[in-house]
């Protein structure tokens, strides 16, 4: 027997639905399990034990990948088809079952709603998986210091960068000899092409201090992930794998929807401009292809309150 998930193109979305995974396998033991999702994302899948196959669904005009992803699909009957990308695939193959996510503006975070999708009791909390290759490898490329910060400067566009000189201070701040991590090496990561965006934190720390991880295969990077002790990043897919393999994060946001789309997990905190989402849009000539950050409200001094109080275990989000 067989089931399909079919999820998202974008790497944070895609984090935020791997918790159906163990859901689907759990719920139907023995069952084949196929993943249809984006290039970007899949080898998050691949690694998942409980995956059997991963079918790449590349975004085509005209929406012919829908026609592509029909021509594997057909040939089987599914125990179970699951479209979190809300469209009408799943009328079009034979299935038992059919759970649908529906668009959905609430408040509620997308984790929620994909249990809510799915009928679960239990909220479907992320869950990632790597080798024990990718475990070796990654002890190995941090073998030089037994506690490590990760930052994540990047995003998909600038309007949700923090200052990278500000990602800078704090790394300072927290790794110095008075700070919460005194000594600490920094993990700096990103998807390739974006080190760039980087440059202005690799100038503020010594040489040595940093190792930067700009295209590492995934599941790599999820094993070196969880070998920190701290995650700081913008509302990016990094972001959520962080939070995903339970290491501390502190997410960033200001033009993006922290209710949506916060890092999930106990060990998390949020810090947001004290601008709403859509007073950070309207200003004067905002476009999202050109205009430049739009995070600078968020102070230094706040992400180290964020980090301080996220070490202290206590809930609270900056600005209240």
């Amino acid at each position: 027997m067989r089931a399909l998930l079919i999820t998202s193109n974008r790497l944070g979305d895609a984090v935020l639905t791997t918790g159906a995974v163990p859901y689907l396998a759990e719920r139907y033991p023995g069952v084949r399990l196929t993943v249809a999702c984006g290039a970007l994302p899949a080898p998050l899948f691949d690694a998942m034990p409980a995956v059997a196959e991963v079918w790449r669904l590349e975004k085509q005009p005209r929406s012919r990948h829908w026609w592509g992803l029909w021509q594997k699909a057909v040939p089987h009957f599914w125990r179970h088809v699951v479209d979190l990308r809300g469209s009408g695939f799943a009328f079009t193959v034979a299935t038992l079952r059919r759970s649908i996510m529906q668009p959905d503006r609430s408040p509620q975070h997308r984790v929620q709603h994909l249990t809510q999708t799915l009928g679960a009791v239990a909220p479907l909390a992320p869950a990632l998986s790597w080798s024990a290759e990718d475990e070796a490898e990654a002890a190995r490329r941090l073998a030089n210091a037994d506690r490590w910060i990760a930052i994540g400067p990047t995003a998909n566009w600038a309007g949700k960068q923090w200052q990278a000189e500000r990602f800078g201070a704090v790394a300072d701040a927290l790794t110095s000899l008075t700070g919460l991590y005194p000594g600490a090496r920094i993990l700096i990561a990103g998807a390739p092409g974006e080190e760039a965006m980087a440059e202005p934190v690799l100038r503020n720390l010594p040489p040595g201090q940093y190792v930067t991880a700009f295209g590492w295969p995934l599941p790599l990077l999820t094993a070196a992930l969880a070998k920190t002790q701290l995650y700081i990043g913008n509302d990016s897919g990094l972001m959520h794998m962080a939070a995903a393999v339970g290491t501390p994060t502190v997410g960033l946001f200001g033009p993006t929807r922290a209710d949506h789309y916060s890092p999930w997990g106990e060990k998390t905190r949020v810090v947001r401009t004290k601008s709403s989402i859509q007073q950070l849009k309207s200003a004067p000539g905002y476009h999202h292809t050109t205009t430049g950050s739009l995070m600078g409200e968020i102070t230094v001094d706040q992400v180290l309150a964020a980090v301080t109080d996220l070490a202290g275990d206590s809930p609270c989000q900056y600005p209240p």
